[in-house]
């Protein structure tokens, strides 16, 4: 709580202010704007999701293919248990 209130009062940020000015004339400047070119670009891990979606599509196909024969006797019991009710 109390970092909150440290982070929102106006000294801090007057601080925040001045340091940032302080940081354009230093070589810490020009090194966090490298640290922030390379941080913009945001085309995230292609591999790793194609690789996801590929495990996961064999994964559901597997499955099915186990327990289709059974889903289908669960419904074809269902269905014929409320034909029944009439």
């Amino acid at each position: 709580m109390e970092i909150k209130k440290l982070l929102s009062s106006e000294v801090f940020q007057v601080k925040f202010v001045e340091s940032k000015d302080l940081l354009n004339k230093s070589k810490v400047a020009e090194k966090y704007r490298e640290f922030m070119a390379k941080d913009v670009d945001e085309s995230g891990d292609v591999p790793g999701w194609v690789l996801v979606v590929l495990m996961t599509t064999g994964l559901v196909t597997a499955i099915w293919t186990i327990a289709a024969p059974r889903l289908s006797t669960i419904l074809k019991n269902s269905l014929d248990a409320m034909n029944g009710i009439r």
